[in-house]
């Protein structure tokens, strides 16, 4: 045994290590509890599958984490064919619209006609009468298409060596090689062999808890477009401004790479950033009230009580005690520093019981002002736009490098209550105001500096052109810098992701033996190279983040792979793993997984008394450690890149395998969605089932029982053409259906005919819109009137039906032919409704966006659509499309390979 103080005993104040080797007696020990269950395939989610026995091993799970809210699966449904979609939006922005859309209104007349969604929207898994299991069937799919990369990767190397043995250069080393491809040897983790120990800089085997924790404060640093693929239509005034813009850039993609990367522009030049805040005070006659008092307030302190008034109502977030707890301690600090609080006889009040507030006069106000917002007339929503708009309009652009490129985030966040994600900490406190003294510039040398407003000056006026972002300030809430930045279809941002993709098609040469590597490693001797293996198995099969050290004292306390704790993982025997922790911005992550058994088995070991709550899973590993580990591989990899090669690379396989030929496009578009599902399947790109889910579903069955009642309406007008079409077609073809019962079929009767008025009353709308635009006077109320009498005559038509039980035929010429034609063609729309229904329910646990915006490679959609003529439209919204215009324009043919 070595004197080296790898074999000493390890032990830290605030929990329990792992030994630094694993003896041959501890590997048994893991497999004396096995039953005689046979492992489930590995590699899959199954926290909705079925599971073998509930054998836990594990105490139950004790992190106390409270399921959070549901995120919408679907949304509000759209049944307008649009191919604008918000999928590309911040997903905080998703997740309030989502909110907005998820009230209650299930009982308030319906007013518009729901037209079904176009088929590009949503698609469906073909059926499949094979008897093996979901599950067995996608693990064998996962595990073939790691068959073929780790095929591809040696197809790559080999077709380089060859090159370079062309050229008289010595070849790479072949995957047979133990040692993988990299400039530098690779170490285990700062451990020797047992044999012979040698010193090395990594501090790999030491408890992460006795490393020395640094914490530093973050600052700042120091051709016209291709034709969209496919003969799509194309609104004109939305291509004549792609083309507009495009004409100003360049197609960076082609230009050389610098040789000094760090430099992103030479020149620059904006106007600043937007502060469009005011705060308007209450009127006289709106009070807080504590403790039956009402208050005087200062205007400080108001506004401060404003944030949670106007919210008050919502319940979204007032209802949650972190929420009020944090709020109070916050305005009782405003109070303190602009206080004091007077009631109405001029005594001082002082507030100590957030109970004692009465928040109603305030959001009763609130709810006043936005109806006056609602009810504004057409021509005041018009101005107020203008005026929006032209106030923004000198800070949409800049000029990079000579290039007139868009901004992003130009206008300065208003002070608000800090929401959060999941259960974060910090929710309910109070965003500060951000000032001009606040903002630090960021613009060219000899560039003209912006002015600030009127009476204030900038922190700081920086010329660094290794920074992207145009100006920044730092938030009261965490601490963290806030960054104006170029828009999502900016050079900059499209540089960006052409470098992420093109990581991952670089880790397309190594996988095989990152993989072999690692599996190899899952038996180790020394625990910190066991750990490290078993991280890597988990966040290449499951696409967990790496997780880094947090400061619990100033930050939420998530974690990913390399920071879990013992409570943050359940084990079922044989095989299964159940995650439960708080994630990326606080949403909890709470789902379990079949493992490799080798993986099942470290992880307890890992777990291994004395440890207990609070202690480290992976107590000898980093994620610092970690990606250096990765970089011996390849320059620049990191565990994140291993997210998006599995979407990109598992996406490209299934693409390659679709049956396109002779199929209409609506058809192709279905396959293209089935892929992407695939895709969000094995990369276990999971949401939690929405709120609103069971609503949307029963309103699709609703539009279905609409086409059927449409249906059998025609049916009887074909009776009352000719009545011999009874015999010829059979009564059962007549026969309304059974589902839709009298009291159903008066709702709809009476929302068709709301419907109607609604639709009257808009087109008038418009058409007078039309004559003040041309200088003419408007139509008198008279006109409307008259033309709502259309909808009097469908209601008096509905109540003749009702009682005659028969329909009068309806439109220009009708004829039986006619009608059989339009029974048909609402036939082929309940088909397309029902696939949709059953797409939706599908994929309530499935997150497409996620992985078509972050994860697949955009110019294997591009190819597809240029491949198999399909409008680029049909998969991207005008947002993607801006977004990732690089990609568009730089696939020239269907020949590129991910």
């Amino acid at each position: 045994m070595s004197d080296s103080d790898d074999d000493m005993p390890l032990a830290r104040s605030n929990g329990h290590v792992s030994a630094a080797r694993v003896t041959e007696a501890d590997d048994r020990a893991m497999d004396e509890s096995t039953s005689n269950l046979t492992p489930a395939p590995a590699g899959l989610s199954v926290r909705n599958g079925p599971i073998v026995e509930d054998m836990d091993i594990d105490d139950p799970a004790t992190n106390g984490s409270a399921k959070r809210k549901s995120r919408s699966s679907i949304g509000k449904v759209n049944y307008h064919d649009s191919s604008d979609s918000d999928d590309d939006k911040p997903l905080a922005k998703r997740q309030k619209k989502a909110a907005a859309e998820d009230s209650d209104d299930d009982d308030k007349p319906l007013k518009k006609i729901r037209r079904p969604p176009s088929y590009a929207e949503t698609s469906l898994l073909e059926d499949d009468d094979d008897d093996k299991p979901l599950s067995t069937k996608l693990a064998a799919k996962k595990a073939s298409i790691e068959q073929q990369a780790a095929k591809e990767a040696k197809a790559i190397r080999a077709s380089e060596n060859k090159a370079k043995k062309a050229a008289g250069k010595k070849a790479i080393k072949d995957e047979s090689d133990d040692e993988p491809i990299a400039k530098t040897k690779r170490t285990s983790n700062g451990v020797g062999s047992a044999k012979k120990r040698t010193k090395v800089e990594s501090d790999s085997d030491t408890p992460i808890a006795k490393k020395k924790r640094a914490t530093t404060k973050a600052a700042p640093a120091k051709g016209k477009q291709a034709t969209p693929a496919g003969r799509g239509k194309v609104k004109k005034e939305e291509s004549e401004e792609v083309e507009e813009e495009e004409d100003e850039g360049e197609q960076w993609w082609n230009e050389p790479k610098k040789e000094d990367g760090s430099i992103q522009w030479d020149t620059l030049e904006h106007n600043g950033v937007l502060f469009d805040y005011q705060y308007n005070p209450l009127p006289k006659h709106v009070k807080l009230v504590y403790d039956g008092k009402p208050l005087q307030l200062p205007i400080q302190v108001e506004e401060a009580a404003w944030f949670f008034g106007s919210m008050y109502h919502s319940k979204q977030n007032v209802d949650n005690p972190t929420f009020q707890r944090n709020y109070m301690n916050d305005f009782k600090e405003v109070i303190k520093e602009h206080g004091p609080v007077k009631d109405m006889k001029g005594n001082v009040v002082e507030i100590k019981d957030f109970h004692k507030i009465d928040w109603e006069p305030l959001a009763t106000y609130a709810e006043q002002q936005a109806a006056e917002r609602r009810n504004r007339s057409k021509e005041e929503k018009k101005a107020i736009k203008e005026e929006k708009e032209r106030r923004e309009a000198p800070f949409q652009y800049c000029t990079w490098n000579g290039r007139k490129e868009k901004v992003g985030n130009f206008r300065v966040e208003p002070p608000s209550l800090f929401r959060g994600r999941g259960e974060h900490p910090k929710t309910g406190k109070i965003k500060k105001q951000v000032f001009p003294e606040d903002v630090t510039i960021n613009i060219g040398k000899g560039a003209k500096i912006p002015e600030p407003p009127a009476g204030h000056k900038w922190k700081a006026v920086v010329h660094d052109n290794k920074a992207t972002w145009l100006a920044s300030w730092q938030e009261n809430i965490n601490g963290a810098y806030k960054y104006v930045m170029l828009a999502a279809g900016s050079s900059v941002k499209g540089k960006s992701d052409y470098q992420k993709f093109e990581k991952a098609r670089e880790l397309k040469k190594h996988i095989d033996k990152i993989r072999r590597d690692y599996t190899k490693d899952l038996k180790s001797d020394i625990m910190a190279d066991r750990q490290r293996a078993t991280a890597m198995y988990l966040i290449d099969k499951f696409a967990l983040r790496a997780g880094n050290e947090k400061n619990a004292e100033e930050e939420a306390e998530t974690v990913g792979c390399c920071s879990l704790k013992y409570e943050h993982i359940t084990l079922k025997e044989p095989n299964t793993v159940v995650f439960d922790f708080l994630g990326k911005d606080s949403i909890r992550f709470f789902d379990e997984f079949t493992v490799d058994r080798q993986v099942f088995k470290n992880l307890k070991l890992f777990k291994k008394a004395p440890k207990t709550d609070g202690d480290d899973i992976f107590d000898r590993l980093s994620t610092t450690q970690l990606n250096k580990h990765l970089k011996s591989y390849m320059d620049g990899l990191t565990a994140k890149v291993f997210r998006t090669y599995n979407a990109s690379f598992t996406m490209s396989r299934l693409l390659q395998e679709l049956p396109v030929k002779d199929l209409t496009t609506a058809e192709k578009v279905k396959l293209y969605n089935d892929c992407n599902r695939e895709v969000a399947i094995l990369c276990n790109h999971k949401r939690t089932v929405g709120a609103s889910h069971a609503a949307q579903m029963e309103k699709l069955g609703d539009r279905i029982k609409g086409l059927r009642y449409q249906q059998w309406r025609n049916k009887k007008m074909m009776l009352e053409l000719d009545p011999k079409q009874k015999k010829k077609k059979g009564a059962a073809y007549f026969e309304l259906d059974p589902e839709l019962d009298e009291a159903w079929i008066l709702s709809h009767q009476a929302f068709l005919v709301e419907e109607q008025r609604n639709r009257i009353a808009k087109k008038f709308e418009k058409d007078n819109d039309k004559l003040v635009a041309e200088g003419s006077k408007k139509m008198p109320e008279k006109e409307l009137k008259d033309r709502l009498k259309v909808a009097d005559e469908l209601a008096a038509k509905f109540k003749r039906e009702n009682k005659s039980k028969k329909v009068e035929p309806e439109g220009r010429s009708p004829s039986v032919e006619k009608l059989e034609e339009a029974v048909k063609k609402i036939d082929d729309r309940i088909n397309t409704l029902k696939l949709q229904a059953a797409d939706r329910d599908d994929n309530k646990e499935v997150a497409l966006g996620t992985s078509k915006i972050n994860y697949i490679d955009p110019r294997l959609t591009v190819v597809f659509s240029r491949k198999f003529d399909v409008p680029i439209e049909r998969f991207f919204s005008k947002t993607l499309r801006e977004k990732f215009n690089w990609a568009i324009q730089s696939v020239k043919d269907d020949t590129w390979e991910f």
